[in-house]
């Protein structure tokens, strides 16, 4: 009996049915390497991050001082798209860098900016106050994180300010449905 060229497509007939076997070129790029040799792309990784981890306190003081600058040009020139833009990014980086730079309590301070910025209907209406209180709980959170009782000093802090930002957000998006489901949706619950 021939064997069949892989590359070949085949169609085995049924009574019922028909199967459509493809012809298999990914055994023309699979490469085979030593067992002995196998790197493990996740423990690479690890090794990298823990090798830069003596730079996350300097990267994390960074992502806050981009935090405090954008918010000081919005106290200057008020909400304008780029200075909108620029408040959003800076919560949203902190957001996503906090729990690799090992700062995960500031993340859901972050998010809760994050989402003012995204529902409010008119951030100019914002409560200064209530954008200022973000900021600065944000940077205690990484200024303290070291310090004992700081976990569970984040943790009040970050259900206190989603509380109340999930309060103004649904009072000014009662006309808004669209916004009320997004903001009543679950999302990062307060850590640490």
């Amino acid at each position: 009996m021939q064997k069949k060229d892989p590359a070949e497509l085949t169609i085995q007939a049924f009574a019922d049915h028909h199967v459509i076997t493809p012809p298999n070129r990914l055994r023309n790029v699979v490469r085979l390497i030593d067992e002995k040799n196998l790197d493990d792309p996740i423990a690479l990784a690890e090794k990298a991050l823990a090798g830069l981890s003596d730079e996350f306190s300097k990267w994390m003081a960074i992502e806050c001082d981009r935090l405090v600058a954008a918010h000081a040009a919005i106290l200057k020139n008020g909400f304008t798209p780029a200075t909108r833009d620029e408040l959003f990014r800076a919560a949203h980086d902190i957001k996503g860098d906090a729990a690799t730079f090992e700062y995960p309590a500031a993340a859901a301070g972050a998010e809760s900016l994050c989402r003012i910025i995204e529902h409010s209907p008119a951030l100019d209406r914002v409560p200064a106050e209530l954008i200022a209180y973000h900021i600065n709980a944000i940077q205690a959170i990484v200024r303290e994180h070291a310090s004992p009782g700081t976990k569970a000093m984040a943790k009040e802090i970050n259900r206190k300010l989603r509380l109340v930002a999930d309060e103004y957000l649904a009072t000014v998006n009662q006309d808004r449905p669209e916004h009320l489901e997004a903001i009543l949706a679950p999302s990062i619950a307060p850590t640490e």
